[in-house]
């Protein structure tokens, strides 16, 4: 390795290490581990500590072939240790910044879409649906009054009709109406009989059944 290929490599650790600090401050807020179990925090830890050593080591193997020295461990302190004390608040102040940014962002395209987008359909959806309402209403109203006015007008015209039959049977001999009478009546127990017969069957079939 030239010594040019060290001197980058020192300079590319000592960023790894500001890296790393900046990596676990992100990561720190965001875990939150008064508010987790310990099992997830357990699996969180593992997993971060694992990304950042392979992202180390992929680094490192792009600058030198992924030779690895003691001194490069000393440069991944010293950058670490230089973020700790000169850029820690100023990193984490950031955060916070693009944090409450994100969330004014987010509020405001949640609050857009409700009043340009979800408000306008809804009225629109609610003034349909009322006009289809008060159109049917509209609709029974007219065809009930259609269904009186139609009724009225069968009863005028029914009622000379229905004259002129009350008259005609008066009209008839006593023979012939009494043979129209006994025949209703036979005509009138034979239907009785018929529905008694039928509500038999159901009933016994419904008792069956049970």
């Amino acid at each position: 390795m030239t010594l040019t290929t060290q001197f980058y490599t020192l300079l590319v650790m000592v960023g790894m290490g500001s890296f790393f600090g900046a990596a676990l401050d992100t990561y720190s807020r965001f875990l939150k581990r008064a508010e987790r179990k310990r099992w997830i925090v357990f699996i969180h830890d593992v997993l971060f500590w694992v990304i950042q050593g392979l992202l180390i080591f992929y680094v490192l193997f792009l600058v030198n072939e992924g030779e690895f020295r003691f001194y490069l461990f000393l440069a991944l302190l010293c950058g670490f240790s230089a973020y700790q004390a000169l850029f820690k608040n100023m990193y984490q102040r950031g955060l916070e910044m693009l944090i409450t940014i994100v969330i004014k962002l987010y509020e405001f395209t949640l609050k857009a879409f409700h009043y340009l987008l979800f408000l306008p359909i809804k009225w629109i959806v609610v003034t349909i649906f009322t006009l289809c309402i008060g159109i049917f209403k509209m609709i029974f109203v007219c065809l009930k009054w259609l269904g009186k006015f139609i009724f009225l007008i069968l009863r005028i015209i029914f009622k000379p009709l229905q004259w002129i039959l009350i008259k005609l049977w008066k009209m008839l001999p006593d023979t012939v109406t009494k043979k129209v009478v006994k025949f209703y009546k036979k005509l009138t127990g034979i239907l009785m009989k018929c529905k008694n017969v039928i509500k038999t069957f159901f009933n016994r079939w419904r008792k069956e059944k049970d």
